[in-house]
Protein backbone atom coordinates (compact mmCIF):
# COMPACT_ATOMS: atom_id res chain seq x y z
CA UNK A 1 0.00 0.00 0.00
CA UNK A 2 1.46 3.33 -0.88
CA UNK A 3 0.28 6.71 0.90
CA UNK A 4 1.08 9.94 -0.48
CA UNK A 5 0.73 13.68 0.43
CA UNK A 6 2.27 16.20 -1.37
CA UNK A 7 2.31 19.94 0.15
CA UNK A 8 2.50 22.97 -2.06
CA UNK A 9 5.20 25.71 -1.96
CA UNK A 10 6.48 28.35 -3.86
CA UNK A 11 9.20 26.82 -6.20
CA UNK A 12 8.87 22.90 -4.95
CA UNK A 13 6.88 20.46 -3.26
CA UNK A 14 7.99 18.02 -0.39
CA UNK A 15 6.16 14.46 -1.55
CA UNK A 16 6.06 11.52 1.87
CA UNK A 17 5.74 8.53 0.01
CA UNK A 18 4.90 5.07 2.46
CA UNK A 19 6.48 2.09 0.69
CA UNK A 20 5.08 -1.40 1.74
CA UNK A 21 6.66 -5.28 0.80
CA UNK A 22 9.63 -3.75 1.71
CA UNK A 23 11.15 -7.50 2.71
CA UNK A 24 10.62 -9.01 -0.96
CA UNK A 25 13.50 -8.90 -2.98
CA UNK A 26 14.09 -6.73 -5.09
CA UNK A 27 11.82 -3.92 -3.08
CA UNK A 28 8.61 -4.53 -5.07
CA UNK A 29 6.31 -1.56 -3.36
CA UNK A 30 9.20 0.94 -4.45
CA UNK A 31 9.77 -0.72 -7.47
CA UNK A 32 6.39 -0.70 -8.77
CA UNK A 33 6.00 3.09 -7.86
CA UNK A 34 8.80 3.95 -9.44
CA UNK A 35 7.87 2.56 -12.64
CA UNK A 36 4.33 3.17 -12.54
CA UNK A 37 5.58 7.20 -11.63
CA UNK A 38 9.18 7.49 -13.66
CA UNK A 39 8.11 10.39 -15.83
CA UNK A 40 7.26 12.68 -13.34
CA UNK A 41 9.86 11.14 -11.43
CA UNK A 42 12.60 11.78 -14.50
CA UNK A 43 11.19 15.17 -15.37
CA UNK A 44 10.38 16.86 -11.46
CA UNK A 45 11.59 15.00 -8.72
CA UNK A 46 14.92 17.01 -7.06
CA UNK A 47 15.78 14.04 -4.46
CA UNK A 48 14.84 11.23 -2.30
CA UNK A 49 15.69 11.11 1.20
CA UNK A 50 15.20 7.40 2.48
CA UNK A 51 14.80 5.96 6.13
CA UNK A 52 14.39 2.58 6.45
CA UNK A 53 15.53 1.47 9.74
CA UNK A 54 16.01 4.85 11.28
CA UNK A 55 17.33 3.07 14.32
CA UNK A 56 19.27 -0.27 14.83
CA UNK A 57 21.67 0.38 17.51
CA UNK A 58 24.19 3.51 18.63
CA UNK A 59 26.82 4.91 15.89
CA UNK A 60 24.98 7.18 12.87
CA UNK A 61 25.51 6.04 9.36
CA UNK A 62 24.06 7.98 6.13
CA UNK A 63 25.02 6.88 2.47
CA UNK A 64 24.33 9.70 -0.79
CA UNK A 65 24.98 10.47 -4.26
CA UNK A 66 28.22 12.55 -4.21
CA UNK A 67 26.74 15.74 -4.49
CA UNK A 68 24.50 15.60 -1.41
CA UNK A 69 27.82 15.01 0.74
CA UNK A 70 28.45 18.96 1.44
CA UNK A 71 24.51 19.23 2.44
CA UNK A 72 24.61 16.23 4.88
CA UNK A 73 27.66 17.40 6.24
CA UNK A 74 26.08 20.84 6.76
CA UNK A 75 23.14 19.93 8.29
CA UNK A 76 24.87 16.99 10.51
CA UNK A 77 26.40 19.89 12.17
CA UNK A 78 22.82 21.70 13.12
CA UNK A 79 21.61 18.55 14.61
CA UNK A 80 22.38 17.26 18.44
CA UNK A 81 24.22 14.09 18.77
CA UNK A 82 21.72 12.12 21.04
CA UNK A 83 24.15 10.19 23.01
CA UNK A 84 25.94 13.25 24.14
CA UNK A 85 24.64 16.68 25.21
CA UNK A 86 27.64 18.35 24.50
CA UNK A 87 28.27 17.39 20.75
CA UNK A 88 26.93 17.89 17.22
CA UNK A 89 26.10 14.36 15.16
CA UNK A 90 28.81 15.89 13.20
CA UNK A 91 31.29 16.22 16.18
CA UNK A 92 30.52 12.47 17.35
CA UNK A 93 31.06 11.24 13.62
CA UNK A 94 34.18 12.60 13.46
CA UNK A 95 35.95 11.20 16.70
CA UNK A 96 33.76 7.69 15.79
CA UNK A 97 35.70 7.54 12.37
CA UNK A 98 38.22 9.95 12.30
CA UNK A 99 36.89 11.12 9.39
CA UNK A 100 33.39 11.64 7.79
CA UNK A 101 33.01 8.26 5.87
CA UNK A 102 29.86 9.02 3.63
CA UNK A 103 28.29 5.23 1.92
CA UNK A 104 27.38 5.29 -2.03
CA UNK A 105 24.07 3.92 -2.88
CA UNK A 106 25.03 1.12 -4.62
CA UNK A 107 23.17 -1.68 -2.95
CA UNK A 108 19.40 -2.80 -3.37
CA UNK A 109 18.99 -3.64 -0.01
CA UNK A 110 16.78 -0.69 0.73
CA UNK A 111 14.05 1.63 -1.05
CA UNK A 112 16.48 4.07 -2.34
CA UNK A 113 17.50 1.41 -4.73
CA UNK A 114 14.74 1.68 -7.62
CA UNK A 115 15.12 5.89 -7.55
CA UNK A 116 18.56 5.65 -7.96
CA UNK A 117 19.35 3.17 -10.07
CA UNK A 118 16.62 2.70 -12.57
CA UNK A 119 15.36 6.42 -12.51
CA UNK A 120 18.28 8.54 -11.82
CA UNK A 121 16.82 10.26 -8.91
CA UNK A 122 19.78 12.02 -6.38
CA UNK A 123 19.38 10.24 -2.71
CA UNK A 124 20.37 10.18 0.71
CA UNK A 125 20.17 7.27 3.40
CA UNK A 126 20.22 7.77 7.24
CA UNK A 127 20.40 5.29 9.69
CA UNK A 128 21.74 4.26 13.06
CA UNK A 129 23.58 1.22 14.15
CA UNK A 130 25.32 -0.99 11.83
CA UNK A 131 23.98 -4.34 12.97
CA UNK A 132 20.83 -4.67 13.60
CA UNK A 133 20.66 -8.64 15.20
CA UNK A 134 16.63 -8.87 15.86
CA UNK A 135 16.05 -7.57 12.28
CA UNK A 136 13.06 -9.47 11.12
CA UNK A 137 12.96 -12.27 14.09
CA UNK A 138 10.14 -12.32 16.64
CA UNK A 139 12.56 -10.37 18.93
CA UNK A 140 12.41 -7.26 16.40
CA UNK A 141 9.34 -5.21 18.55
CA UNK A 142 8.91 -2.42 20.36
CA UNK A 143 10.26 -3.77 23.77
CA UNK A 144 13.75 -4.15 22.00
CA UNK A 145 13.55 -1.03 20.80
CA UNK A 146 12.13 0.55 24.12
CA UNK A 147 15.21 -1.68 25.99
CA UNK A 148 18.13 -1.85 23.88
CA UNK A 149 17.56 -0.36 20.39
CA UNK A 150 16.69 3.52 21.43
CA UNK A 151 15.45 3.72 25.35
CA UNK A 152 14.55 7.24 25.07
CA UNK A 153 14.08 7.28 21.21
CA UNK A 154 16.43 9.89 21.26
CA UNK A 155 18.15 8.48 18.30
CA UNK A 156 14.85 8.79 16.25
CA UNK A 157 14.86 12.47 16.97
CA UNK A 158 18.08 12.42 15.57
CA UNK A 159 17.32 11.00 12.55
CA UNK A 160 14.20 13.28 12.29
CA UNK A 161 16.24 16.36 12.71
CA UNK A 162 18.61 15.68 10.11
CA UNK A 163 16.02 13.97 7.05
CA UNK A 164 13.64 17.32 8.02
CA UNK A 165 16.62 19.67 7.33
CA UNK A 166 17.82 17.98 4.63
CA UNK A 167 14.30 18.65 3.29
CA UNK A 168 13.92 21.90 3.91
CA UNK A 169 17.29 23.02 2.36
CA UNK A 170 16.44 21.15 -0.74
CA UNK A 171 12.46 22.49 -0.73
CA UNK A 172 13.71 26.07 0.22
CA UNK A 173 17.24 27.05 -1.32
CA UNK A 174 16.74 29.04 -4.55
CA UNK A 175 19.66 27.34 -6.00
CA UNK A 176 19.44 23.35 -5.46
CA UNK A 177 22.57 22.87 -2.68
CA UNK A 178 24.14 20.31 -4.88
CA UNK A 179 27.82 20.13 -5.33
CA UNK A 180 28.65 18.55 -8.73
CA UNK A 181 32.22 19.50 -7.84
CA UNK A 182 32.62 16.91 -5.25
CA UNK A 183 31.29 14.06 -7.79
CA UNK A 184 33.98 14.55 -10.26
CA UNK A 185 36.15 13.83 -7.44
CA UNK A 186 34.61 10.33 -6.41
CA UNK A 187 34.77 9.95 -9.67
CA UNK A 188 38.59 10.65 -10.52
CA UNK A 189 39.22 8.58 -7.23
CA UNK A 190 37.86 5.82 -9.09
CA UNK A 191 39.07 6.35 -12.37
CA UNK A 192 42.28 5.88 -11.13
CA UNK A 193 41.93 2.90 -9.48
CA UNK A 194 40.69 1.61 -12.78
CA UNK A 195 43.77 2.66 -13.86
CA UNK A 196 45.46 0.25 -11.62
CA UNK A 197 43.98 -2.52 -12.56
CA UNK A 198 44.04 -2.19 -16.35
CA UNK A 199 48.13 -1.59 -15.92
CA UNK A 200 47.64 0.40 -19.05
CA UNK A 201 46.64 -2.31 -21.31
CA UNK A 202 43.44 -0.46 -22.26
CA UNK A 203 43.62 3.01 -22.58
CA UNK A 204 40.93 5.08 -20.39
CA UNK A 205 41.36 8.75 -21.83
CA UNK A 206 37.83 8.63 -23.17
CA UNK A 207 36.59 8.29 -19.20
CA UNK A 208 39.73 10.82 -18.45
CA UNK A 209 38.12 13.55 -21.02
CA UNK A 210 35.14 12.78 -19.87
CA UNK A 211 35.78 13.53 -16.23
CA UNK A 212 37.40 16.11 -17.19
CA UNK A 213 34.88 17.86 -18.63
CA UNK A 214 32.13 17.12 -16.33
CA UNK A 215 34.88 18.75 -13.98
CA UNK A 216 34.46 22.43 -15.90
CA UNK A 217 30.91 22.10 -15.87
CA UNK A 218 30.47 21.49 -12.24
CA UNK A 219 32.86 24.37 -11.59
CA UNK A 220 31.09 26.83 -13.70
CA UNK A 221 27.88 25.36 -12.02
CA UNK A 222 29.35 25.73 -8.44
CA UNK A 223 30.49 29.46 -9.75
CA UNK A 224 26.86 30.04 -11.41
CA UNK A 225 25.26 28.99 -7.79
CA UNK A 226 27.06 31.70 -6.04
CA UNK A 227 26.06 34.82 -8.32
CA UNK A 228 23.36 36.48 -6.19
CA UNK A 229 23.36 40.18 -8.48
CA UNK A 230 20.20 41.58 -9.47
CA UNK A 231 20.74 40.03 -13.14
CA UNK A 232 20.69 36.37 -11.93
CA UNK A 233 16.93 36.22 -13.18
CA UNK A 234 14.72 33.66 -11.63
CA UNK A 235 14.58 31.93 -15.62
CA UNK A 236 18.57 31.84 -14.87
CA UNK A 237 18.14 30.37 -11.71
CA UNK A 238 15.48 28.09 -13.19
CA UNK A 239 18.12 26.80 -15.92
CA UNK A 240 20.81 25.90 -13.32
CA UNK A 241 18.11 23.84 -10.99
CA UNK A 242 17.64 22.18 -13.98
CA UNK A 243 20.56 21.08 -14.79
CA UNK A 244 21.87 20.11 -11.03
CA UNK A 245 18.50 18.41 -10.85
CA UNK A 246 18.91 16.12 -14.16
CA UNK A 247 23.14 15.63 -13.69
CA UNK A 248 22.23 12.37 -12.06
CA UNK A 249 19.86 11.59 -15.02
CA UNK A 250 22.89 12.18 -17.38
CA UNK A 251 24.43 8.16 -16.16
CA UNK A 252 21.42 6.59 -17.05
CA UNK A 253 21.84 4.16 -20.06
CA UNK A 254 18.11 3.54 -21.86
CA UNK A 255 19.39 -0.25 -22.80
CA UNK A 256 20.21 -1.14 -19.14
CA UNK A 257 23.27 -2.86 -17.77
CA UNK A 258 25.21 -5.72 -19.45
CA UNK A 259 23.18 -8.64 -18.21
CA UNK A 260 20.69 -6.62 -15.80
CA UNK A 261 18.50 -4.18 -18.39
CA UNK A 262 16.26 -3.06 -15.35
CA UNK A 263 19.19 -1.40 -13.58
CA UNK A 264 20.21 1.62 -15.35
CA UNK A 265 22.94 3.73 -13.56
CA UNK A 266 26.40 3.41 -15.06
CA UNK A 267 28.20 4.81 -12.32
CA UNK A 268 26.63 3.56 -8.85
CA UNK A 269 25.63 0.02 -9.67
CA UNK A 270 25.53 -3.47 -7.11
CA UNK A 271 28.48 -6.26 -7.73
CA UNK A 272 28.42 -9.73 -9.41
CA UNK A 273 26.11 -11.95 -8.02
CA UNK A 274 26.54 -15.65 -8.87
CA UNK A 275 24.22 -18.21 -7.15
CA UNK A 276 23.39 -15.79 -4.64
CA UNK A 277 27.17 -14.73 -3.37
CA UNK A 278 28.23 -11.37 -3.91
CA UNK A 279 31.06 -11.60 -5.88
CA UNK A 280 31.70 -8.07 -6.20
CA UNK A 281 30.20 -6.64 -3.51
CA UNK A 282 28.73 -3.14 -3.75
CA UNK A 283 30.67 -0.65 -6.06
CA UNK A 284 30.85 2.79 -7.65
CA UNK A 285 32.20 3.22 -10.52
CA UNK A 286 32.99 0.50 -13.20
CA UNK A 287 36.71 -0.20 -11.46
CA UNK A 288 35.26 -1.62 -8.40
CA UNK A 289 32.96 -4.19 -11.02
CA UNK A 290 33.88 -7.62 -12.61
CA UNK A 291 37.34 -6.12 -15.05
CA UNK A 292 35.33 -7.51 -18.21
CA UNK A 293 32.25 -5.29 -17.33
CA UNK A 294 34.53 -2.61 -16.29
CA UNK A 295 36.09 -2.32 -20.23
CA UNK A 296 33.16 -3.14 -21.98
CA UNK A 297 31.31 -0.25 -20.09
CA UNK A 298 33.48 2.20 -19.74
CA UNK A 299 32.72 3.73 -23.16
CA UNK A 300 29.74 3.92 -22.47
CA UNK A 301 30.37 5.52 -19.00
CA UNK A 302 32.05 8.28 -21.12
CA UNK A 303 29.14 8.50 -23.46
CA UNK A 304 27.22 9.36 -20.91
CA UNK A 305 28.92 12.25 -18.95
CA UNK A 306 28.59 13.67 -22.33
CA UNK A 307 24.93 14.22 -21.59
CA UNK A 308 25.60 15.92 -18.41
Amino acid sequence: MISVTKKKRELKSLVYVVLANYVLIPDIGSTEWVEQNLLNLGSKVVAYLNVDCAVQGPGFFAGATPQLDNLLIEVAKKVQDPDSESMTIYDNWMITNKVINIQRLSGVDSDFAPLLQHAGVPSVDLYYGRDFPVYHTAFDSYNWMTNHGDPLFQRHVAVAGVWGLLALRLADDPILPFNCVSYTEQLWNYRNLLRNLVKGNVSLHPITASIQELASAAEEAEGEAKERNSEFLILKKRTLNDRLMLAERGFLDADGLQGRKWFKHLVTFMGLIISGLSIFGECFMPCSFSLSFALSLYSSVSSSFEKV
